[in-house]
């Protein structure tokens, strides 16, 4: 769609990451406790945590941090059991809202979700009332510097739905090839890759709309407000949204 950049968005939402390193930081060590406590501290055979490190790892967590993590988790006897659950729901102009959440406690997480929702214009809804929009997929951002040919072979031989080419933000950053996969075979194409010695940016098991809603600056405003209030809550992990913000609005949002 012209005038909308997927490097944009990601670019726009990493900016806001950097600016809460340290709360990304927390949710990235609570997902590596729960997953290490609920499959043990091993990464070779707990893909949960294995996922969850790597995630940290791209966060630029240091890597005592991260160890101190799986410890804590692995050697917990008792201590908190977080369970994961998603709110749904839908932010202004209708744009559908998943907030992904760890939480040792439903009854406090609940009504706080529920609240910010409110408080930004939004409305929480049933479990289902907007998941359908979604499907989950393995997503494998390398950098655009990479040979197509190369990186094409690899990707697909090793089990990728599809690969979308990198859209270059200028002569000095060529952007990012996407590698799309199912999440069964998301480890595996991530493997492939790695040991290729590809440059992997990034990588996630994530929800990708089937269907998106355009905001204009008001709208799209509202739900950076609305998305922000979420991630500041310590139980929120990840939020996902259909909207499509397009760059000269993204860029009145900095």
């Amino acid at each position: 769609m012209a005038g909308h950049s997927k490097w944009a968005n990601i670019r726009h939402r990493k900016d806001r990451q950097d600016k809460k390193k340290g709360k990304i930081w927390s949710k990235c060590s609570r997902a590596i406790i729960a997953a290490a406590r609920a499959g043990g501290g091993d990464p070779a055979t707990n893909l949960a945590l294995r996922y969850a490190i790597d995630e940290a790892k791209y966060a630029n967590m240091p890597k005592d941090t991260i160890t101190r993590a799986i410890d804590k988790g692995a050697g917990s006897a008792g201590g908190d059991a977080f369970e994961s659950v998603s709110y749904e729901g839908y932010g202004p102009n209708g744009v559908a809202v998943i907030a992904d959440a760890l939480t040792d406690n439903r009854n406090r997480t609940a009504p706080e979700v529920r609240s910010t929702f409110t408080k930004h214009g939004g409305n929480l809804g049933a479990t289902g009332c907007v998941g359908y929009m979604f499907e989950t997929k393995g997503q494998i951002r390398v950098s655009g510097s990479v040979d197509e040919e190369q990186v094409m072979e690899i990707a697909l031989e090793g089990g990728a739905n599809d690969v979308q080419p990198p859209e270059p933000i200028d002569d000095e950053d060529p952007g990012f090839w996407t590698v799309e996969t199912s999440p069964a075979d998301f480890a595996t194409v991530k493997e492939a890759i790695e040991q290729a010695g590809l440059e992997i940016i990034d990588a996630e098991i994530t929800k990708i709309p089937d269907n998106t809603i355009t905001l204009d600056s008001n709208d799209a405003r509202k739900l950076m407000n609305l998305i922000d209030a979420l991630e500041d809550s310590d139980d929120v992990q990840k939020v996902y949204t259909n909207a499509d913000i397009p760059d000269e609005v993204l860029a009145t949002l900095d």
